[in-house]
C-alpha cells in the first residue's frame, strides 16, 4: 500500500514538472522574428505603464527584448560627444552598444545607434543632462531596432516642445556671412590643405596651381571652387589615380613669398 502511494506522489510530482515545463517553455504562438504580425505581437508584450502616446520606454524595450530575443550582455554608451548649446545648458551625442545572447543560443549579436540631446529635441529637465538623456534615446534606438519595431523610443519625442518651430527659429537667426559662394576667394583651410599636401607629395604649390586652365600669381587669386577641384586632383596624385607631372616635383617652403 505504501509502495502504490509512493508510486502515485511521484507520478503527479512527475506531472507537476511537466506542467511547470510547459508554462514556462518557448511560446509557441510567437511569429516568426520579423514577419509581418511580427510588430504587433512585439509592441503587445509592453506594460501600460511601459508605454507613453502608443511609443515604449526604454525601460519596456529592454525589458522586451531581453524576454523575446535574449539576454543583453553589453548595454553601453561607447562614444560621447559633447559640445556647446548657446541657447541651452549643453548639447550631446552619443553612440550606444547593446549585445544580445540571440535567443540564448550563444551566438551574439550587436546593435548600435546614435541620439543627440540639445534644447531643440528635449524637454527642459532632461537638457540639464544632455550626455545621459542622449544616452538613453540611443539605448533605446538600438533595441528598437533589434526588436524591429516600427515607432521610435518615447524618450526620443519631446513632450513640451515644438522641435520644427524651434529648428525653423535656428535656422532663420543664423548669420547669411558664413554662406558658401563657390566664386570667392580660396579659404584658408583650402590654402592650408593644398599646401600640407604638396608637402606630402613634394610637390611645388605655385607649380600646382598654375599647371592647370589657369594662371595665378599667388594662391590668393584662387577660387573656392578651383580649390576644390585642385585638392580632388592631389587626391588622386596620392592615391596613384593620376601620375604627377614631373614638372611641378619638389617642394618649396618658402613658396608663399614667391
Amino acid at each position: 500500500m505504501s509502495d502504490n502511494l509512493s508510486t502515485d506522489l511521484f507520478d503527479k510530482e512527475a506531472l507537476e514538472k511537466e506542467k511547470d515545463a510547459e508554462a514556462t517553455g518557448p511560446d509557441m504562438t510567437m511569429p516568426a522574428y520579423g514577419c509581418d504580425e511580427w510588430h504587433d505581437y512585439v509592441m503587445s508584450k509592453f506594460h501600460k505603464s511601459e508605454m507613453y502616446n502608443g511609443n515604449p520606454l526604454t525601460t519596456g524595450l529592454r525589458r522586451v527584448a531581453e524576454e523575446l530575443l535574449g539576454d543583453i550582455l553589453v548595454s553601453r554608451p561607447v562614444q560621447v560627444i559633447a559640445s556647446d548649446d548657446p541657447n541651452g545648458p549643453g548639447r550631446a551625442t552619443v553612440v550606444f552598444e547593446v549585445v544580445i545572447d540571440w535567443m540564448g543560443s550563444g551566438q551574439l549579436r550587436t546593435y548600435r545607434d546614435a541620439a543627440d540631446c540639445w534644447h531643440g529635441n528635449s524637454d527642459d529637465l532632461f537638457c540639464a543632462h544632455p550626455a545621459a538623456t542622449a544616452s538613453t534615446k540611443a539605448e533605446g534606438r538600438c533595441l528598437r531596432k533589434a526588436l524591429k519595431v516600427r515607432c521610435v523610443a518615447a524618450e526620443e519625442i519631446p513632450r513640451n516642445k515644438d522641435v520644427v518651430a524651434i529648428v525653423r527659429q535656428s535656422i532663420a537667426s543664423k548669420p547669411t556671412t558664413g554662406e558658401w559662394n563657390e566664386e570667392d576667394p580660396i579659404s584658408v583651410p583650402q590654402v592650408n590643405f593644398i599646401d600640407g599636401k604638396c608637402k606630402q607629395l613634394d610637390i611645388d604649390v605655385v607649380e600646382f596651381i598654375n599647371s592647370g586652365e589657369g594662371s595665378y600669381k599667388n594662391i590668393g587669386e584662387v577660387s573656392k571652387k578651383t580649390a576644390s577641384k585642385m585638392l580632388a586632383i592631389l587626391n588622386d596624385y596620392q592615391n596613384k589615380a593620376k601620375p604627377t607631372p614631373t614638372k611641378i616635383v619638389g617642394y618649396n617652403s618658402n613658396w608663399r613669398e614667391s
